[in-house]
């Protein structure tokens, strides 16, 4: 069962039991106030993208409380950019590397994601290219500008979740948690504070599904 809800997340967090969830996977705004190009092939003519600079929610990191909560109420966390929480969150060897080069580029960096689990270093080698302008197709088409690929989530459910897991995504986004754990097979709650992108994510998840029913 996916259920995805336009809400504050920590209206919600509040309300939720101890351990409610057995993984928290998480992308949180990094508090690096950056902004997105529009003048790029890639981003020029997306109002998504020229919603996020406008709105600067990359400006503010969520606070202790958040981060308190989102332990309380799961057993097990990821989340995408840990570096910038590190001080946050205890500490752990079982980081994951997301290595984002691919042949012949130099340009993207790579991304830490933190994970609670005590198991050595992974590593999820995907060329950021192949999710963006021409090359995604269907539902994997970017409009968040900063929206991970379905396949990351897909790949971080097969190594870290468990058959019948309750996964918690506090940070929605573009929706491709949603997508994954459809696909998966695993029960997800997801929580998206912004209306425009929370009605873009509802609309590209249930095109996904429609899909599938066809097909």
């Amino acid at each position: 069962m996916i259920n995805i809800y336009n809400r504050d997340c920590m209206e919600a967090l509040k309300k939720m039991k101890d351990n409610q969830f057995d993984l928290a996977i998480v992308d949180p705004p990094y508090g690096i106030d950056d902004k997105i190009s529009t003048k790029s092939s890639l981003n020029k003519g997306n109002k998504f993208a020229t919603l996020y600079n406008k709105k600067r929610w990359d400006k503010f990191r969520p606070e202790n409380e958040y981060w308190s909560e989102l332990l309380r109420v799961s057993k097990n966390q990821i989340v995408c950019g840990g570096n910038y929480f590190a001080e946050k969150l205890p500490v752990s060897r079982g980081w994951i590397v997301w290595d984002k080069q691919g042949e012949k580029m130099s340009s993207v960096n790579n991304e830490l994601i933190w994970t609670s689990f005590d198991v050595s270093i992974k590593t999820f080698t995907r060329c950021h290219g192949l999710d963006k302008g021409f090359m995604a197709k269907g539902t994997d088409k970017v409009f968040h500008p900063t929206q991970k690929p379905r396949k990351l989530y897909e790949w971080i459910l097969h190594n870290y979740a468990k058959e019948g897991d309750k996964i918690l995504d506090t940070h929605l986004g573009s929706g491709s948690i949603a997508i994954a754990c459809h696909n998966l097979g695993y029960d997800l709650e997801g929580y998206e504070l912004d209306t425009e992108y929370f009605e873009a994510a509802k609309k590209r998840l249930k095109q996904h599904q429609q899909q599938l029913t066809i097909f």
